[in-house]
């Protein structure tokens, strides 16, 4: 029943998406990543392993901490490689803040 729902935007678009899988010398990942105009143009990255997702940007790269917690990484180095890769995956996109 849809009359209990505030619908907040319903958005169709075509969005580019990029599927990717590689290994480093300790670990295999495999990652589709959603270009999009949404969620003020930061990509949509999915694990395709685990589920798991958030949306990045550069900014998001300088954070270990965060690749860690997004992805549930507990070593350092696999989080390290992950940034390398998706720092030239994740276009670079200056942000505006919508609210001040």
């Amino acid at each position: 029943m849809m009359e209990y729902f505030h619908k907040l935007y319903d958005e169709h678009e075509k969005a580019k998406v990029r599927f990717v899988g590689f290994v480093t010398e300790t670990t295999r990942y495999d990652f589709g990543i959603v270009y999009t105009n949404q969620f003020f143009g930061k990509p949509l990255v999915v694990c395709m392993q685990t589920g798991r997702s958030t949306l990045l940007d550069s900014k998001d790269l300088a954070d270990i901490e965060y690749i860690q917690s997004a992805f549930r990484i507990q070593d350092e180095q696999q989080a390290s490689d992950l940034i390398e890769f998706f720092k030239t995956a994740i276009p670079h996109i200056p942000f505006e803040p919508q609210y001040e």
